[in-house]
């Protein structure tokens, strides 16, 4: 990112910096930049503010060790506003809490969904020897077929006569398998959420028919 893109005129020399979780995707908090800290923090990796009241730089965690690790920063459409993501160490507010606003920086579970197809979409690209993933990719669609309907079954018999316990475990080899075979196919978990999405629309039973008696549904 060019300096010159940032507008630290607008404010008289200073820029909001909205502070986002990297990982949770949680806002943490939300600071000023003057252009010495903003060239600071990308010089040090640690995130600088601007201190209105104290009239200085200050990076947030030089008392308490609390650090804000830099990830990426971007300007927003009017080039007067930063989005910095970062991993905290520690808690971000001075109170001691997660975020400013007093919220727990707990990670959404589900984003991990994500996060797995992108580590299976890397396994696809680089094929390491030795992996498990790169075996079933080198089996072919057939065999990632056949195993994704295996690993189905034996979901459904943990549900009809197995445990919780054994039903999560085989719940998430279903969906390990899934997303192997998805990415196979050019596709992505999203693209399953997103049909799910659109069938939670009230009128989307009555938009199926109508498409389907026009002859534009197979």
């Amino acid at each position: 990112m060019k300096e010159s893109m940032l507008d630290f005129d607008k404010m008289g020399g200073l820029v909001p910096a909205i502070i986002q979780d990297a990982k949770t995707k949680n806002v943490l908090m939300l600071g000023f930049m003057n252009q010495e800290a903003y060239e600071k923090t990308l010089q040090s990796g640690k995130v600088t503010f601007w201190s209105r009241t104290r009239q200085t730089l200050w990076t947030k965690g030089e008392t308490s060790g609390n650090f804000l690790q830099l990830v990426s920063m971007a300007v927003d459409c009017d080039n007067d506003t930063l989005l910095v993501k970062v991993i905290p160490h520690g808690p971000t507010c001075h109170t001691g809490t997660d975020t400013c606003w007093g919220e727990t920086n707990d990670a959404n579970p589900l984003l991990f969904l994500q996060d797995l197809q992108d580590f299976i979409e890397k396994r696809h690209e680089e094929m390491p020897e030795g992996s498990y993933t790169t075996r079933l990719f080198r089996d072919g669609v057939n065999k990632m077929a056949q195993k994704m309907g295996e690993e189905a079954l034996e979901t459904v018999i943990e549900a009809t006569n197995g445990t919780n316990e054994k039903l999560i475990y085989e719940a998430a080899d279903m969906l390990y398998h899934l997303e192997v075979l998805l990415t196979s196919k050019g596709l992505r978990i999203e693209d399953i959420a997103l049909e799910l999405q659109k069938r939670h629309d009230p009128n989307w039973d009555a938009q199926r028919r109508l498409a389907k008696s026009n002859g534009t549904m197979s």
